[in-house]
């Protein structure tokens, strides 16, 4: 069987499975489809860009379709499939660190945490080129679990909400992606869940003396705005897009046409739906406020008023 062939059953097994697929491109793990920047507005895309994860599907006719044209590798988008995945690493020749410089890998940490917590029943498992593993859960209902980087320990990730995972039968030049158990996937324990569940930030908790105010329809539309140009940063950029962004909300927030926790909440929601969480953004809650507060402290001073403006000296 050919490696096309072989590569298209796979999608299929995991599309009768119920979860989405997308095409990676041949022998890496990176998306075969266009994107934002060269996304011709047509097609899928015709009423905005789409990302992978957005396109994947488990209809087996456009999968069909799609790997006749290439042996492409199989990205599995994670939340759209209604899985959460550990991805339990290796450590690198070049890293460091407490629980890298012992020589345990993320399997052994997770491990030791899973047995503090309760343990971890069996479930779907990959193993990737690297040695490492995927475990697959199934993802809670009405909770929405972003992906993260170290936050469980060193060397384990978790795959979400706008992740998504290398499946089975991909292959790269270091090997193959490998079924390793295919149980069904068990609901993800609970102690994962509250684990990795959102933590709301000290500056959107904490209660503020702030008035309410009416949102209007051409405030909506600039947080909707801004948070839009902050979800579509690129990696490098996403700082920048977040402070500026903020700066410019913050003169409605000084003009009282919107209360600094909904600007927050809205750049703290559009922060969220980044792409993959990367190692050189750690984009924690305190890092996002820092960020948010040091944009509204620059423009507190230039207020922008919406309607009647208020008159020096009043009360």
């Amino acid at each position: 069987m050919s490696a096309r062939a072989q590569l298209l059953q796979w999608a299929l097994y995991l599309a009768e499975r119920g979860w989405r697929v997308f095409p990676l491109q041949p022998d890496s793990k990176r998306p075969a489809l266009h994107g934002f920047r060269s996304c011709p507005r047509t097609g899928a895309c015709a009423n905005g860009h789409r990302k992978p994860e957005q396109r994947a599907t488990n209809d087996p006719e456009k999968i069909r379709r799609c790997w006749s044209c290439a042996p492409f590798n199989i990205g599995l988008a994670t939340w759209p499939s209604r899985l959460v995945v550990i991805d339990l690493d290796l450590p690198k020749p070049v890293q460091t660190g407490r629980d890298i410089g012992v020589g345990r890998t993320g399997a052994e940490i997770f491990a030791a945490r899973a047995e503090q917590e309760g343990g971890v029943p069996d479930t779907f498992t990959v193993t990737t080129p690297s040695g490492g593993q995927h475990l697959y859960f199934q993802a809670p209902a009405g909770i929405e679990l972003r992906s993260t980087q170290d936050e469980l320990g060193s060397l384990i990730d978790t795959r979400a909400r706008t992740g998504y995972v290398v499946a089975p039968g991909s292959i790269i030049q270091e090997g193959a992606y490998e079924l390793y158990d295919d149980t069904d996937p068990v609901d993800l324990p609970g102690w994962l869940v509250q684990a990795l569940s959102p933590k709301p930030s000290t500056a959107i908790s904490a209660p503020r003396e702030i008035a309410p105010v009416k949102t209007s329809a051409y405030v909506a539309a600039a947080l909707r705005d801004e948070a839009e140009r902050v979800a579509a940063a690129k990696p490098g950029q996403q700082n920048r897009a977040l402070y500026y962004a903020a700066l410019a909300l913050g003169r409605l927030v000084a003009g009282g046409a919107v209360g600094e926790e909904q600007v927050r909440a809205a750049l703290h929601h559009a922060m969220s739906r980044l792409p993959d969480v990367r190692a050189h953004d750690p984009w924690t809650p305190e890092a996002i406020d820092a960020t948010i507060t040091s944009g509204l402290r620059g423009s507190a001073h230039r207020p922008r008023y919406l309607g009647t403006r208020p008159k020096r000296g009043a009360a």
